[in-house]
């Protein structure tokens, strides 16, 4: 089932400035959300220059907190810049997305700060089994 973009665009990344919602699907109990970044440009982290320039792009796909009972999952494009300051070790870089995940990371970073709060109250083997019913019953791994 195909639904509005711009409600989950609201609903899903409140606050995100940086992130088009380009398309959301629903079914088999699972909400794949396909994003992309919204800047036209980003900065390159050794330097700080503004680059425009657009080397390729890759998908990520981070997990999210369940809606309405169901997984979510984020399909991000991002993109990757060629920094223009020629002594630069670093020559392309990823856009960052700062407000919705940590680099590397396969959370978002609202999910992350759950699970979190979930090992930190519970600790130890609690924390395990309440993570494992949780993992359970919206697919969270």
């Amino acid at each position: 089932m195909q639904a509005d973009a711009s409600f989950w665009d609201s609903l899903v990344f409140d606050g995100i400035d940086d992130v088009d919602v380009e398309a959301v699907t629903a079914a088999f109990g699972t909400v794949d959300v396909v994003a992309k970044g919204r800047a036209a440009s980003a900065a390159c982290p050794d330097y700080g220059r503004s680059s425009d320039r657009v080397h390729d792009s890759y998908q990520r796909r981070l997990k999210d907190l369940p809606l309405g009972g169901q997984s979510a999952l984020i399909h991000l494009t991002v993109r990757r810049f060629l920094c223009d300051t020629r002594d630069c070790p670093r020559r392309t870089f990823a856009e960052p997305f700062a407000q919705l995940t940590a680099p590397y990371a396969r959370f978002t970073t609202r999910l992350n700060h759950v699970l979190e709060h979930v090992g930190l109250a519970l600790a130890g083997r609690a924390g395990a089994r309440l993570a494992d019913q949780l993992e359970g019953a919206s697919n969270l791994n």
